[in-house]
């Protein structure tokens, strides 16, 4: 802990906040806390759906708007439906990610389920998934059968799984260790792929970045991004989803003017340069890659990404991997287009291309933050 009269500074921003209480400065802006009670308190439900579910809100979602929206029916099923004001209509027109996070959900709720005995019986779209974006109709119907299931040993890993977004360290990870993350993703039909330092890898950290410079430099992609930030640990805890900025540094940013959703999107101000090389380092700092693909890319087939996804992501955490979605160049914008073709042609091997991720060895890092139970019951 610093000295009372320690300076902060804003690194690049050429601002400092002279602090006579700098501890108590650093204690006020650590990151929200109650943001995330829902880790702490997953699992602690008497009824065995509402168990399940507080572990299936902690999965993986585009944007961490975290758009699951369900109704429980009678005493064994529930309904999913999309939560439609949580979309990302810029981003993802066709409501592709946010699928994708419907079925890393219910691969959570599943797992959570069979550690109490119950099969969890998915139909998808029960009412059709003929949609050009997601409507009013449920994404899916779930049954459940006590008895019926045997515990997933990746039930283990669900509270310790994170989407590691840091530099990673410059460390090659072990083909064997590829392998058997490859092989968790290939659940549910998914072609699973991974790649560690090579060529190959070296022209998706190209790709990736080019992905990213090009959302930054599209309007509304990165306006609804901007629009996104949850800029202090105060914001962090009255809205706990969307892209969190947290910590002493922020605060110090927010206080000296320099850190604020006009300076985060105005590629002018050094926020948005500083927020450039701290992407970029994190893309080349990249040793491995995976990718899923799968044939039709319906809607259930967007589902089964998802579902495949997130059990890759918790053998990631098995194996002490760190790994983080950038997908940037799978998206469906118009400005995106030329990158989409390149990468589906580097890797696509004609399948539709539904995740894109780095792979490697990072420092730990704390949980996203989450809505809790309650904010997804109808």
């Amino acid at each position: 802990m610093p000295s009372r009269r320690k300076v902060l500074k804003l690194i690049g921003g050429g601002v400092v906040v002279a602090a006579t209480t700098t501890g108590g400065f650093l204690v006020m802006n650590q990151p929200s806390r109650a943001a995330r009670a829902p880790w702490r308190e997953a699992g602690q439900h008497e009824e065995f759906r509402r168990r399940a579910l507080s572990y299936a809100l902690l999965a993986p979602n585009p944007h961490n708007r975290q758009p699951w929206l369900v109704r429980l029916d009678g005493d064994q099923a529930l309904t999913l439906f999309c939560d439609l004001g949580r979309r990302l209509p810029a981003t993802d027109p066709l409501d592709r990610q946010i699928t994708i996070g419907c079925g890393a959900f219910l691969e959570l709720l599943v797992i959570a389920a069979a550690q109490d005995g119950y099969a969890a019986i998915i139909t998808p779209f029960p009412d059709g998934e003929n949609m050009s974006t997601l409507d009013h109709r449920p994404v899916a119907r779930v049954e459940f059968v006590a008895d019926k299931a045997q515990p997933d040993p990746l039930f283990a890993q669900i509270l310790e799984r994170r989407s590691n977004k840091t530099v990673y360290h410059p460390r090659n990870v072990p083909q064997a260790l590829l392998v058997e993350l490859a092989e968790a993703g290939g659940a549910y039909g998914n072609t699973s792929e991974c790649v560690g330092d090579t060529d190959l890898a070296a022209r998706l950290r190209d790709l990736t970045w080019r992905g990213h410079m090009t959302e930054m430099s599209t309007p509304d992609p990165m306006q609804e991004s901007v629009e996104l930030m949850r800029i202090g640990a105060r914001e962090v805890t009255a809205n706990p989803d969307g892209i969190e900025l947290e910590g002493p540094l922020i605060g110090a940013g927010r206080l000296a003017g320099v850190v604020n959703r006009d300076t985060l999107g105005d590629p002018a101000s050094t926020a948005f340069q500083q927020g450039l090389d701290m992407y970029r380092e994190m893309a080349m700092s990249a040793r491995a890659f995976g990718w899923l693909a799968n044939g039709d890319n319906d809607r259930t087939e967007q589902l089964h990404a998802g579902r495949a996804y997130v059990r890759l992501n918790l053998k990631a955490t098995e194996l002490g991997l760190g790994i983080h979605t950038w997908s940037q160049t799978l998206q469906e914008y118009p400005e995106i287009s030329e990158l989409y073709e390149e990468v589906h042609a580097l890797i696509g091997r004609g399948e539709r291309l539904q995740m894109l991720y780095r792979i490697g060895y990072a420092d730990p890092v704390i949980p996203t933050p989450r809505r809790g139970l309650n904010a997804h019951l109808a």
